[in-house]
């Protein structure tokens, strides 16, 4: 049977990503995304997409708002322009995506099956089965605007769609994988993700079976003009809905406490201070850079190493490039660069048979998971504030602008 992973609230944001942080936010992805399919192949990454928690930490690490409803379009569109030029050689292909780029799902899916040698029929049947699934069989107030359709050479998929409730400023992203899937209306989803709000209307619900078939002998045996008068004889006796465990991403746009597990954030960057020298030497020549680097790429290695029960605080990834919002602090351009860099030297030289960059990334992960348990460190509202501090030091970035700029204006004004 297909498995459902869990759900969570994300709070609706608008807007847009800056360009200076979109083309880094591709650059990551696809690198990231290279690492998974060398380490664990194409199947692997397909289980990681469909996976909520997991999705969610990989948009924080990217540098996008750690808790929003903006991560689902962002990593969608970064993973859509990143991969472009790679999928021949991945075998990963990313369809569809936000308003009329969602509309374009199903051209997108013939013409990739024509080129590739895929079932573009049945593709295109399974993404509109999805949506309409999760806009009509599953009535929870929250109307399909983005749909990302991810599919490998083999024809495998996973489908990513967002929906919005406006009133509430709330979004719920639903998680598809071809597969777990063995109906499209019995329990098909991985995963749906976002807010709880009382009653749901859930037909794909294995317990609405019975629910189902007697709405198509209503609708054989007494037609559609006495479905209205049967309605008003049934005493509800309707089962509950299943409840999914859920990410809670909360309104607040700042990182506190709270939302980080500081165990695991300080076996992280213990093992970046043990294993940067002996790992890294070459970064750590660069001063202010390399060893503030090592912290991030322990954070993306994580990313691509860690088990799924790893992603339960996808604030904590934040803490690898910050956010565009200034939230948990400035993005850092020379931290964020020097991290893609390394990442694309050790998958090329993994592509020519040179494992020992990658090697030394996994390590950190590693030596993460062993040093949590005994590791101390700053407080989160400790690391934030030491972060803001250097961020001009490190060309901090937000969409307000750079952060020397604001600290020069400081300066000049005496505040």
């Amino acid at each position: 049977m297909p498995r459902r992973t869990g759900s969570a609230d994300l709070p609706l944001h608008t807007g847009r990503v800056p360009q200076w942080l979109a083309s880094r936010m591709a650059s990551l992805g696809a690198v990231v995304t290279q690492a998974i399919v060398h380490h664990y192949g194409r199947d692997e990454f397909l289980q990681r997409l469909s996976h909520p928690f997991w999705f969610q930490s990989f948009g924080a690490v990217m540098g996008m708002d750690w808790h929003s409803s903006g991560i689902t379009t962002s990593v969608i569109g970064a993973l859509k322009r990143g991969l472009g030029p790679l999928q021949d050689e991945l075998g990963i292909y990313v369809c569809g995506g936000r308003g009329q780029h969602s509309r374009k799902t199903p051209d997108e899916l013939r013409l990739l099956g024509d080129r590739v040698g895929l079932d573009g029929a049945k593709l295109t049947r399974a993404s509109r089965l999805v949506a309409k699934v999760d806009s009509a069989a599953v009535q929870d107030g929250f109307d399909l605007y983005l749909h990302g359709f991810f599919v490998t050479s083999e024809g495998k998929w996973t489908v990513v769609q967002q929906g919005m409730n406006g009133e509430r400023r709330q979004a719920r992203r639903y998680h598809w994988h071809s597969e777990t899937l063995k109906s499209f209306v019995d329990e098909p989803h991985s995963a749906i993700d976002g807010p709880e709000q009382g009653q749901i209307v859930n037909l794909t619900d294995h317990r609405a079976d019975a629910s189902r078939t007697a709405q198509l002998e209503l609708l054989a045996d007494l037609g559609p003009d006495r479905i209205v008068g049967e309605f008003d004889r049934l005493t509800g006796t309707e089962p509950a809905q299943a409840v999914l465990p859920h990410l809670v991403m909360p309104a607040h746009h700042d990182v506190r406490p709270k939302d980080v597990f500081a165990r695991r954030l300080h076996g992280t960057l213990a093992a970046a201070a043990e294993r940067g020298p002996i790992d890294f030497p070459e970064l750590l020549l660069t001063p202010g850079v390399g060893a503030r680097t090592v912290r991030s790429l322990a954070m993306v290695a994580e990313v691509v190493h860690g088990a799924p029960y790893r992603f339960r605080d996808p604030a904590r990834f934040s803490l690898a490039h910050g956010g565009k919002d200034r939230h948990p602090y400035p993005v850092p351009i020379k931290v964020y660069d020097e991290t893609i860099l390394v990442l694309k030297s050790a998958v090329q030289n993994a592509k020519l048979g040179r494992e020992e960059e990658m090697q030394a990334i996994k390590r950190l992960d590693d030596q993460a998971r062993r040093l949590e348990r005994t590791a101390r460190g700053p407080s989160v509202d400790a690391l934030i504030a030491a972060e803001r501090a250097a961020s001009p030091e490190l060309d901090g970035r937000s969409v307000f602008g750079w952060e020397r700029d604001f600290a020069a204006q400081g300066k000049r004004t005496g505040s």
